[in-house]
Parts: structure tokens; sequence; C-alpha cells
């Protein structure tokens, strides 16, 4: 009986990738085989381009179809697969799904309690005041805070055309869960229903055309920062920090998890940096100058310091950020030092990326 193509196959199925430990057949590897006359010609799609273990599925191949009665000799070509080699980042921009959107910068941290949140809504409505069109996405999928930082409570979420239509509040467009749920209910969900709360939330709201859209990442270095960048092009992430050394340890772990994504990190705030009491004197509560000596160490820019403030905290709780830049002259002027730097690693970003500065703080 002559050899087929599907006996071919078969025999391939006892043949592992060393390194997967499932077989080639079932991880897509063989692209193309053909036999005639005892000679079987076989392409195999390797899962890196310089693959160490290349000879050793080539000996297995070529042991496994031997094996086959009537076969005289097997010839292996190995390719690679070229999009398998691509950041998550460099798929996300050739399918992105906001073409509309210039700059995507997502706020993160490597704990929760460190203010990122307040920092998100912050530099979202400060950009907006400099005349930016701004998008802010709550990303916090256990956690959203932006429905009580931005007064949205009473908003009931509206839908054109299958799309959700973001709230337009503070000069900014905005899109939380928070919105979808009640206020109490905890999102038990696992992974994969996270991640498509995530996607519904990038690609089924009507962002409309925006110069950035901001997006407020859980704590941490789980699925959410995975997830968007899979989905979405960053032009870079802001790391929110306090000032004492086990806030800058998490911190630091967050910027090397966005260095891993492929992810320009743009520099990190210290939030709750020091606190000017009634007598008018200076208190560094925390330890002023952590985030300053983490940004100098992992070679990243300092863009900012935002003071404890009891005006920040009170204008948080009742959903009015803008009066933080409007009726307190220091902590609007630390806002928006804060806003302005970020802008400007943006412009440094897109002019391809010259020496980035990093404040001295005194």
């Amino acid at each position: 009986m002559a050899v087929t193509k599907d006996h071919i196959l078969e025999a391939l199925r006892t043949v592992n990738d060393p390194e997967l430990h499932r077989d080639i057949v079932t991880l897509n590897m063989v692209k193309n085989v053909a036999v005639c006359d005892g000679v079987a010609d076989i392409k195999i799609e390797l899962t890196t381009p310089a693959c160490p273990l290349k000879d050793v599925i080539q000996k297995d191949v070529e042991t496994a179809v031997m094996k086959l009665e009537g076969m005289q000799k097997v010839q292996v070509e190995f390719s690679a697969n070229v999009a398998a080699q691509k950041s998550p980042q460099e798929r996300a921009a050739e399918n992105n799904p906001l073409p509309n959107v210039k700059n995507i910068i997502a706020v993160g941290a490597g704990k929760g309690g460190v203010g990122k949140s307040t920092v998100a809504v912050n530099l979202a409505v400060g950009l907006a005041r400099e005349g930016a069109t701004v998008g802010l996405m709550d990303g916090d999928i256990y956690g959203p805070s932006l429905p009580t930082m931005l007064g949205l409570h009473n908003k009931e979420p509206h839908v054109v055309d299958n799309m959700l239509q973001p709230f337009e509040v503070h000069g900014v467009k905005t899109m939380t869960i928070g919105v979808m749920v009640q206020s109490e209910q905890p999102l038990i969900w696992r992974g994969p229903m996270m991640q498509g709360a995530v996607k519904q939330l990038i690609q089924q709201t009507n962002w409309g055309a925006l110069d950035y859209l901001i997006i407020d990442l859980p704590p941490g270095t789980g699925d959410v920062p995975l997830s968007l960048a899979q989905m979405l092009p960053l032009t870079g992430a802001v790391v929110v920090c306090t000032p004492q050394r086990v806030a800058q340890d998490d911190a630091r772990r967050a910027v090397r998890m966005f260095e891993q994504l492929k992810i320009d990190v743009l520099g990190c705030v210290e939030n709750m940096s020091y606190f000017v009491g009634d007598d008018g004197k200076e208190y560094d509560l925390f330890g002023k100058g952590g985030a300053a000596i983490m940004a100098e160490d992992m070679g990243i820019p300092l863009l900012g310091t935002i003071p404890i403030n009891t005006a920040l905290r009170q204008n948080g709780d009742t959903g009015n950020p803008t009066a933080n830049f409007e009726t307190d002259d220091s902590l609007g002027d630390e806002l928006m030092n804060f806003v302005r730097n970020l802008a400007g690693q943006v412009s440094v970003k897109a002019l391809g990326g010259a020496a980035q500065p990093t404040l001295s703080i005194s």
C-alpha cells in the first residue's frame, strides 16, 4: 500500500515540540506534506527563527516518517513564524481598533492605595484644560473609581447602534464598567470575563477622534495590562508611586512589567509627596523624594509630585476634579506641572525618543 499524506500526518503526531511538549501537528507547525514514490517533502514552521532545537525536531520527523513501510527518503524544510516574533504592541498596531485616537496612555501602579485613579482623572482633566480632546477609560474592572470621582453615579449608559456613548464631564469623554453594575456589586470574574469587559469598553464605546485616551489600570501586574498590550498600541505608561520604600518596590515591578510588554514608560509621578499644614510648614509624612530616587535609578523621567491635599480628596469624593485646578493655586500648579511634563514626554517619543529629562526635587 502506498504511503499517503494522511499516513505521514498520523506519524508526525508522535513528534513533540521539545519545548512545548505537544505534537507538531496539533501545534499547526506542519505547513505542507507531499509524498511521491516513497519520498516525502515536509515543511515545518518553527515558532522562532533561530530555534535551538531545530535539529532535534528534524531528526524526530525523519525517524517517525521513515518507520512507514515503503518510505525511502524524508526531506524537511523549515520556515519561521515571523508574526509570532512580533511583540504584542507590534501586533496591536497592525490591528488598531482605535485608529482615530492619537495617543493611548495607561496609568498604572504596582500596588493599590497610591492614588492611581486620582492621577489618571486629573491627568485627563488637565490635558483637556490645555485644549486637547481627551477620553478617560476606567480599566480598573474590579474596583472602578470613576463613577465617584467624576460624579457619574446617577447617570445611565446610553447605547446607539450597539455602541456605548461616552459620558462627557469636566471636558473629558469617559466610560466605566461602574455605571453598568450596582455600586456595591462585586465583580467576581475570572480572566476571560474580565478581558471581555475590557474589550467592550475599548471596542464598543464610541470614543471618536481623540488626542489622548487615558486608561486607569487596576493595581498590580495582572491580566488587564496584558490584555491592553494585546489589543491597543499604547503610546506609553505612567507609573504612580508614593514616597516610601515599600511603594517603590512595587512601582519598580510595574515599570519592569511595562518594559516586558514593550510599552514605553513615559515616567513616574510621586503622589502624596508632602503635606502643608495650617502653620504653613511642609511635612513629609511618607518620606518625600522616593519616586525621584527610583526614577533616576531606573532611567525614567519623574513627571511631577502631587501633595496630600484636603481639597484633592474632597473634590474626588464629590466628583468635581475641575475644582482642583481652580480653587487652590498651589495644587493646580503641581497638577499642571505633571500634565505638561507628560505631554512633553509624548512629544519626545513622537519626535524619535530624544534624551528624557528628569526633574530635580529640592
